[in-house]
C-alpha cells in the first residue's frame, strides 16, 4: 500500500529510538508499503508540540508525557494513543567529577548505595552552607523524572525540597553539566556514556537497577491518523516489531550502532552507541551507560499505563480521580492494535 503522504514520525538523538531508525534504514518500512519520514528533534517538547499541530503523525515518546498531554497538563493538549512499547531500561544518573568521584570510590555501589553516599554529600554541603545542587531531566513528565526522583527519596533526600531542578534535553546534558549549569542529569542512552567519555561526569547509578524492568520509551501516534490510516498503522507496527526483534539480537550491535552513529540520526562514535545496545561494550563506557532492551515487552498494557499514573500522581498530584485515570488509560493504551499487528508477526 503506497500512501497519498508520507508517514512522519518523530524521534529524538536517543539509543532507544533504534527500532525506529533501524525499520527504516533497512527497508523494513518500505517492505510494508509504507513512505516514512524521520524527523530528528531537539527535544521532547518540539517533539509534543508537532504531534499536537499535526505535523507529525507518530513519534517515540515517553509515556507520561503522552498521559500529561491528554490530561491537558501542558499547551496544546493532544488526543494520542500507545499501540506499542518500544524499549525498557536505558536511563543513567550522571553527576559531576566533584559528585560522583566520591561517590564511586573503591568501585561503583548500588544504586541505593549510591544514593545513600549523595545524601551524604549533600547533608555535607548544607552544614558547610554550599550551594545547592541542581539536577537535570530532559521533561518534567519523564520516566527519567519519575525514577530519578524516587531514586532521592529512598535514599532520604526530599526531591521536592532538597535540590533544584532544571529541565535539559538529552543530547544537551553534557554541555550543560561541562558548563557547570546543572550538577547532574537522568537522560537516555548513550549520553551518560558521552558525559563520561568528555571526562565531564560519572554514571552512578542505571535505571535498570532503580528499577528493574521499567518500561521506557513508546510508539506514540494521533488518534486521529490512526483511525483515518489503520492500514497505514498496522504496516507502521509490523515493521517496528520485526525491527524491535533485529535490535534485541547482540549479533546485529555493530549494524545498527554504525547506522544510529550516521549524522542524520546520533551522529556519536558508533562505539559509544554500541555500548548502549544489547551485547554492546566500548572501553569500560559500558558502566556509564544503561543497555537498552527491545522486543522483550513491546506490547502495552493497561499494567504499565497505571503505574506511569500512579508515579505522576506521586510527585505531580495529577486533577483525576483513580476511576478517570483508568479511564484514560483504557484509551490510550492499545494492546488490540498491537495484537493485531502481532498475530501477522508473532508465532
Amino acid at each position: 500500500m503506497t500512501l497519498p503522504r508520507p508517514v512522519r514520525i518523530g524521534l529524538l538523538r536517543l539509543t532507544d529510538s533504534a527500532p525506529v531508525i533501524h525499520a527504516q534504514a533497512s527497508g523494513l518500512f518500505a517492505a510494508e508499503g509504507l513512505d516514512v519520514t524521520l524527523s530528528v528533534e531537539p527535544s521532547w517538547a518540539n517533539l509534543a508540540d508537532k504531534l499536537s499541530y499535526g505535523l507529525l503523525d507518530a513519534a517515540v515518546m515517553l509515556p507520561p508525557l503522552v498521559l500529561a498531554m491528554a490530561l491537558g497538563l501542558r499547551p496544546a493538549a493532544a488526543r494520542l494513543i500507545i499501540p506499542m512499547s518500544l524499549s525498557q531500561h536505558g536511563d543513567a544518573v550522571t553527576l559531576s567529577e566533584e559528585l560522583a568521584g566520591p561517590i564511586l570510590e573503591g568501585g561503583r555501589p548500588t544504586a541505593a548505595e549510591a544514593g545513600r553516599r549523595l545524601a551524604t554529600l549533600l547533608r555535607g554541603r548544607s552544614h558547610a552552607g554550599g550551594p545547592r545542587v541542581t539536577l537535570a531531566v530532559v521533561h518534567a513528565w519523564s520516566t527519567h523524572a519519575l525514577l530519578f526522583k524516587s531514586w532521592l527519596h529512598a535514599a532520604g533526600i526530599d526531591p521536592q525540597a532538597d535540590v533544584d531542578w532544571a529541565i535539559v534535553p538529552p543530547a544537551d546534558s553534557v554541555a550543560a553539566i561541562e558548563a557547570g549549569r546543572i550538577d547532574g542529569f537522568c537522560a537516555g542512552a548513550p549520553w551518560g556514556a558521552v558525559a563520561a567519555a568528555a571526562g565531564v561526569g560519572r554514571t552512578v547509578a542505571l535505571s535498570s537497577d532503580i528499577l528493574p524492568g521499567h518500561p521506557e520509551k513508546c510508539l506514540a501516534v494521533r488518534e486521529a491518523w490512526a483511525e483515518e490510516q489503520p492500514e497505514a498503522l498496522h504496516g507502521v507496527l509490523r515493521a517496528l516489531l520485526r525491527a524491535a526483534a533485529d535490535c534485541a539480537d547482540p549479533a546485529n550491535t555493530p549494524a545498527i550502532a554504525a547506522t544510529l552513529a550516521q549524522p542524520a540520526f546520533l551522529n556519536l562514535d558508533p562505539g559509544i552507541i554500541a555500548a548502549s545496545l544489547p551485547g554492546g561494550t566500548r572501553d569500560g563506557l559500558g558502566q556509564d551507560t544503561d543497555v537498552c532492551v527491545f522486543g522483550a515487552a513491546t506490547r502495552p498494557t493497561l499494567d504499565q499505563a497505571r503505574w506511569f499514573l500512579d508515579q505522576m500522581t506521586r510527585w505531580r498530584d495529577l486533577p483525576v480521580s483513580a476511576a478517570e485515570a483508568e479511564t484514560l488509560a483504557a484509551r490510550i493504551y492499545r494492546p488490540d492494535l498491537y495484537d493485531a499487528a502481532a498475530g501477522v508477526i508473532l508465532p
